[in-house]
């Protein structure tokens, strides 16, 4: 026996396709119902709701994340007392059609963090060597950023040495749709990286203009979305990576990790000093393994004291503008443990003294005013 008629099916399924208008794509963060991913609604007289989805393409690795969400807001509807969800894949016209919904008629992509009208504050987190932990700070700064409710993107820009997927738990493959790279996410943050699409721990093995394609597409060619914050993990030193991302991306701004060790600090300020030449604005230092606090509550110095300062006073005098030593970092095993597990330590131990600093450290960065501050004025200092 009918529970209802006609009328009430159709009314019923308008309600269903209202329903589905909340449910998100999980890697593109639109409304199924605006990038026409619905296929079909229809409410059998008995109140079983049969929902048609399109996915973006036939190995959508969200499939079952995006049946759980429609049924989910199905079964809200009153009157629904069962769904039943039947996937199929967009044609090319489809992609297509989506594609140029959400990055317009243009065939060749553009860097949108690079436009003038972007709102996007764009960090290059550098180092003038390797094994400071630049990448640790990279990873944590972005979880602790989306902890606190932000957008946040990362680009494992250090090709050689990618790292970023591991630390932050991103096992996930991107998937292509058109000719956009839907990026995987972990603990809130979009990533990237080269890793992703390298077999195993394959070497990359590339020299200058390959480097610079491949950041090129991880900007133009990966779908952000609409980010507060992205986080670019260069390699280090002021190499072929740092003179693209500074085409690429002129307003980005530099943020230099470095050691206590004075011979780190040393090597550091060349980091920073590319500024110079790059027109970039520097955010600040960021000091790691300052101190390593033992059982009695003192401080072991590992490696030296006063480092993150003297780059900070150095880079000020050079630049003639403030720099400034936007944290101290202290030395943990449970940094490095988290690391390797593929939680940040901002996530899974908040209280500890790393977690905090690092915090503090993203706090600074998230709160600072977009003013001419943060703008390139393009024009040199004038030395006399």
């Amino acid at each position: 026996m009918s529970v209802m008629g006609n009328t009430s099916t159709e009314t019923m399924e308008q309600a269903v396709r209202a329903a589905l208008t909340k449910v998100e794509d999980p890697e593109i963060h639109r409304p199924i119902t605006d990038l026409g991913m619905v296929k079909s609604v229809a409410v059998a007289p008995d109140g079983v709701a049969a929902v048609g989805v399109y996915l973006t393409v036939a190995g959508c690795p969200m499939r079952e994340t995006i049946t759980s969400r429609v049924t989910t807001a199905v079964m809200d509807v009153p009157g629904i007392r069962d769904v039943r969800v039947e996937l199929d894949v967009m044609s090319d016209e489809q992609r297509t059609a989506m594609r140029k919904s959400l990055r317009g008629d243009s065939e060749e992509p553009v860097i949108p963090f690079s436009q003038p009208g972007s709102l996007t504050r764009v960090y290059c987190v550098a180092s003038g060597k390797g094994g400071v932990g630049k990448s640790s700070v990279t990873v944590n700064l972005a979880a602790a950023m989306a902890a606190k409710g932000l957008k946040v993107g990362v680009v494992d820009a250090d090709i050689y040495g990618h790292s970023v997927p591991r630390m932050l738990g991103a096992d996930a493959r991107p998937t292509k749709v058109e000719n956009m790279i839907m990026p995987p996410q972990a603990h809130g943050v979009k990533v990237i990286s080269i890793g992703m699409f390298v077999q195993d721990n394959t070497p990359v093995v590339w020299r200058g203009p390959m480097l610079h394609r491949a950041l090129q597409q991880f900007l133009a060619d990966v779908f952000w979305g609409d980010l507060d914050v992205l986080l670019l993990d260069l390699p280090p030193g002021t190499g072929d990576i740092a003179i693209s991302t500074a085409q690429l991306i002129p307003n980005a701004e530099l943020i230099v990790v470095t050691t206590p060790q004075q011979a780190a600090a040393e090597v550091a300020e060349r980091a920073g000093s590319i500024a110079l030449q790059t027109r970039q604005r520097l955010a600040g230092v960021v000091e790691n393994m300052s101190w390593m606090e033992m059982p009695d509550g003192s401080r072991m110095e590992v490696f030296g004291s006063g480092g993150g300062q003297t780059v900070a006073d150095s880079l000020t005098k050079s630049l003639g503008a403030p720099v400034k030593l936007l944290g101290q970092i202290p030395l943990e095993p449970r940094l490095r443990e988290c690391g390797d597990s593929g939680t940040p330590i901002v996530r899974a131990q908040p209280e500890s003294p790393a977690a905090r600093a690092l915090q503090g450290i993203a706090d600074t960065l998230t709160v600072r005013s977009r003013g001419l501050a943060g703008m390139s004025l393009n024009i040199s200092p004038v030395r006399k």
